[in-house]
């Protein structure tokens, strides 16, 4: 078992996998900035102003306001948008790490049919590296779609992510 922690075939399974996740994690966070949705428990309220888009350039300052905040500049920029960011370069390495583990892992099937292996930028011009790609991130996309639209009229009793079950379907629960 511990051989094949270290194979291709690991690699590319595990980080194909890890790549749709951080990408639909990635994407939910910045669609929820853009898209509204009255009803979904996913949505910011379509109706008054958000406490998240309050600009922190105006923000009294207080001893435990982020560092980032007080310095303000090209750090708060960055700050302002580090949840996106950070699932942007999670992605990109599992991306990267699949292309490696595929790589190997088509190598290897390659050679065993007397064929040369191919180096990682070949295998990025592959039909299966973008075929294993593309099958997982349809999924992940399908399950936040799923998720934000069943959440405007089905409820889930003590779940964060579902309205109260005695509100309104066009009322954004709280």
């Amino acid at each position: 078992m511990l051989g094949y922690l270290g194979t291709g075939a690991f690699l590319e399974a595990t980080f194909e996998n890890w790549e749709s996740e951080f990408l639909q994690m990635g994407m939910y966070v910045i669609l929820t900035v853009f898209l509204f949705q009255k009803g979904s428990s996913e949505s910011k309220p379509v109706d008054r102003d958000a406490p998240q888009d309050e600009d922190p350039r105006d923000a009294p300052l207080k001893a435990a306001t982020p560092w980032p905040v007080r310095r303000g500049g090209w750090v708060l920029k960055l700050y302002e948008h580090s949840l996106s960011i950070m699932f942007l370069l999670l992605f990109l390495a599992s991306f990267a790490l699949h292309a490696v583990g595929g790589s190997e892992e088509y190598s290897s099937e390659q050679q065993s049919h007397g064929q040369p292996p191919v180096t990682v930028l070949a295998y990025l011009a592959t039909s299966r590296f973008w075929f294993e790609s593309f099958q997982n991130w349809q999924s992940e996309f399908l399950a936040v779609a799923v998720l934000v639209g069943a959440s405007v009229y089905l409820r889930e009793r003590g779940s964060p992510e579902s309205k109260p079950v005695a509100e309104p379907h066009y009322e954004t629960g709280a």
